[in-house]
């Protein structure tokens, strides 16, 4: 349960700066750490104790395929939507981009590896 803790405690702090460096005037630094891939950086440390390395080899590939197909459209949703129809229009669309592209991701996973790492 620690882990869990530590986990949550984790993502927290990192959201928190990225926020607060965004608010102060420091958005490279902010930017910095948005790029910090702190979710899998400690999902990973987690899941290579409970599961060891191969674990977190195989599941590192599915999400670098899920980024490229699914995440980086996201982003390029956000990006140009957010000047022409505001932040909060843009962040929903693109959360939609999302999980249409996840979900098609996803089934195609499952067809190909019959849904295992």
């Amino acid at each position: 349960m620690i882990e869990y803790i530590l986990a949550f405690v984790v993502g927290g702090i990192v959201t928190f700066l990225i926020t607060y460096l965004e608010a102060n005037s420091h958005p490279i630094l902010s930017g910095l750490a948005a790029l910090f891939p702190v979710f899998t950086w400690v999902s990973y440390l987690f899941i290579g104790n409970l599961q060891g390395a191969e674990a977190v080899s195989k599941h590192s590939m599915f999400v670098l395929l899920g980024t490229i197909f699914a995440w980086i459209p996201y982003m390029l949703v956000i990006y140009y939507f957010s000047p022409r129809i505001g932040v909060g229009k843009a962040i929903l669309l693109g959360v939609g981009v999302f999980i249409v592209l996840a979900l098609i991701y996803l089934g195609v996973y499952i067809r190909l590896y019959g849904g295992s790492f």
